[in-house]
């Protein structure tokens, strides 16, 4: 078999591969979350149900952990190296989780176009891997910046060590209503339509050679970025590891870039994170 022929089988099957890809890492994602994200606690002793999480560390009583023998707060433990790689996995794993299945039709189609350009003899093989490690790559470096954020509102008491939510109705309220503005800006907006027209987004920023996909790929993360970061802001209030608010937003995501109503959908999510952070403020 020659080398010709045993690429142009390759390509055929590089749709299907990513395809696998993407599925396998998305439950291997979810799973990590599941299991606890090595943290010593299932996600599901973690997640709770309420509509003013910040509430409950006003339940939290002496006898629990976070409180010493007067009932006052103790200082949150300082973060040794390996605690800060662990809650930087746990934020990338849990990125992978919630974002790989809307930026599936982009990554997909990227396989098919690129199929297309090397059929045509127009650019040389980019494997969609390289495509999707820059998209994943951009994600890493939001987890970094998202586990700083973490370790200062946990140091403020701000965020429980514990729950790993808010524990101050200012800092919720304020990022519930920042999330809803932010959800009704044009920047947000300026993102998402990039997010929504993947095959628009492919045309006017092509790149070829694997380099080129890298890069494609972390632009497209870039925008991802761009659209999603208030939302993920949430998990703040809600509880970091809070499986309700998870998926919550993972699907809020999805439908926002995957179904025609989703700009609809995304601006009524602003105007009610709005009116529950003004609601927040006055319980």
């Amino acid at each position: 078999m020659s080398a010709a022929s045993a690429l142009e089988r390759l390509l055929k099957r590089d749709r299907t591969i990513a395809l696998a890809g993407l599925a396998a890492l998305c439950a291997l994602a979810w799973l990590y979350i599941l299991m606890g994200a090595g943290l010593g606690m299932s996600a599901w002793e973690l997640t709770t149900l309420s509509l003013f999480p910040h509430l409950e560390a006003a339940d939290m009583t002496p006898d629990m952990p976070g409180m010493d023998v007067g009932g006052a707060p103790m200082a949150p433990a300082p973060w040794a190296f390996a605690t800060w790689a662990l809650m930087i996995a746990m934020w990338w794993i849990m990125m992978i989780a919630m974002m790989a299945a809307s930026a599936a039709p982009t990554i997909l189609l990227y396989a098919r176009v690129n199929r297309h350009a090397l059929a045509q003899g127009r650019d040389k093989f980019a494997p969609t891997g390289a495509f999707a490690a820059g998209y994943l790559l951009t994600w890493l470096g939001f987890s970094v910046a998202a586990a700083g954020l973490h370790w200062a509102l946990e140091r403020a008491g701000l965020v429980s060590a514990m729950l790993m939510g808010s524990q101050s109705r200012w800092l919720s309220s304020a990022v519930l209503i920042a999330a809803g503005l932010y959800q009704l800006s044009p920047l947000k907006h300026a993102c998402l339509s990039h997010c929504r027209a993947p095959a628009s987004f492919l045309a006017h920023h092509w790149r070829p050679h694997v380099s080129g996909a890298l890069r494609l790929g972390a632009l497209h993360g870039g925008f991802c970025v761009g659209c999603c970061w208030m939302l993920m802001a949430l998990l703040f209030v809600g509880g970091v590891m809070n499986l309700s608010w998870i998926a919550a937003l993972a699907v809020l995501v999805l439908v926002e870039k995957a179904l025609p109503a989703g700009l609809w959908v995304g601006r009524a999510a602003g105007a009610a994170l709005i009116f529950w952070g003004i609601a927040t403020l006055l319980v």
